[in-house]
């Protein structure tokens, strides 16, 4: 079912979410500004992988969101109208420990810019502190429920406890997202938060009962779980490889999910999803392996790294 890179050229996908500034302190030196936030990433991740991506934000005119707008126009992601604002761009202040992984402190304002309905797209993506802070959060949510009826939608909770409470507090807007999407990406550490003591498999089936047709959890280095609506369902193992630092690998390997699963007509339109849905794990797994590829890439250079088709060339693939 794969079209290469004809429906990569023809789909234009919307991300909405925050882009900000990680300020990354990992304890060798000067903290060092990087583009990011996990929307963000994703759209370069899309852009990089040759997707017409479209990204709605809110960043400032300050240097910070200058060097958002900039980084945007250099990855060729467009940015909607009215993404950039009056008000501060926000920063993630990112401490990287002894094993590669990173801890955040925010400082963060979010709100959505009004979505053009002549805006043309075939797929829409969100999550992370854009679809759980308010006020953005409600515009994210009534923007996704606009969006269903005419494109695919994929949702990653990417969870960050300092900025959404408690689980309790949060878990009913995740599950409505869940619920309006397609596809959903998670981490074994968002389900350990929001579900304590839920094994992963019933997880991702209470996830599949609410509406979601393909669901995966990362693990780091122990790979992947994935499971499709109708209860197939597989763990696959992750890319071998050196590891610099985990910032934005969750955020590639999404990026890669959603660009292996447009190519292979599984999302961009309505009719893809119906395909999705019917869809057995043969089919996913080219997607499946191109998010494993991207991420792994990702890990192997310092910060949010985008890599390209060419960069995951040889590792887009199912191993031996």
């Amino acid at each position: 079912m794969d079209r290469g890179g004809d429906a990569a050229m023809t789909t234009n996908i919307l991300v909405l979410g925050e882009a900000l500034i990680d300020a990354v302190d990992d304890g060798t030196g000067p903290i060092r500004d990087y583009v990011g936030g996990s929307p963000a990433n994703v759209a370069f991740g899309l852009a990089a992988l040759d997707h017409p991506t479209l990204l709605a934000t809110d960043v400032g005119t300050d240097p910070h969101g200058r060097l958002i707008v900039e980084a945007c126009q250099r990855r060729g992601v467009e940015l909607v109208l009215g993404s950039v604002t009056e008000r501060p761009t926000s920063v993630a202040h990112a401490t990287i420990g002894e094993n590669g992984a990173a801890t955040y402190v925010f400082d963060i304002f979010w709100k959505l810019p009004p979505i053009p309905q002549e805006l043309a797209f075939g797929h829409v993506h969100t999550g992370s502190i854009a679809a759980t802070l308010l006020p953005g959060a409600d515009g994210v949510r009534d923007a996704i429920e606009t969006s269903r009826g005419r494109a695919t939608v994929s949702y990653d909770p990417n969870v960050r406890p300092s900025l959404m409470g408690s689980p309790g507090e949060v878990r009913d807007r995740i599950e409505q997202l869940v619920a309006l999407s397609d596809v959903v990406k998670a981490s074994d550490e968002d389900i350990a938060w929001l579900y304590p003591w839920t094994p992963i498999p019933d997880t991702l089936r209470r996830w599949a009962s609410l509406g979601a047709l393909l669901t995966v959890v990362t693990r780091g280095a122990e790979g992947a779980v994935v499971m499709l609506a109708q209860g197939q369902g597989t763990s696959v193992p992750a890319l071998s490889g050196s590891v610099i630092d985990t910032v934005g690998a969750g955020d590639s390997f999404m990026a890669g999910l959603i660009s292996g699963l447009t190519d292979s007509g599984l999302l961009g339109s309505l009719e893809a999803r119906k395909r999705l849905a019917a869809a057995d794990l043969a089919a996913v797994r080219p997607a499946i392996d191109r998010a494993r590829a991207t991420s792994g890439v990702t890990v192997t250079k310092a910060g949010g790294y985008a890599p390209s088709r060419a960069e995951i060339g040889a590792a887009d693939r199912v191993d031996a």
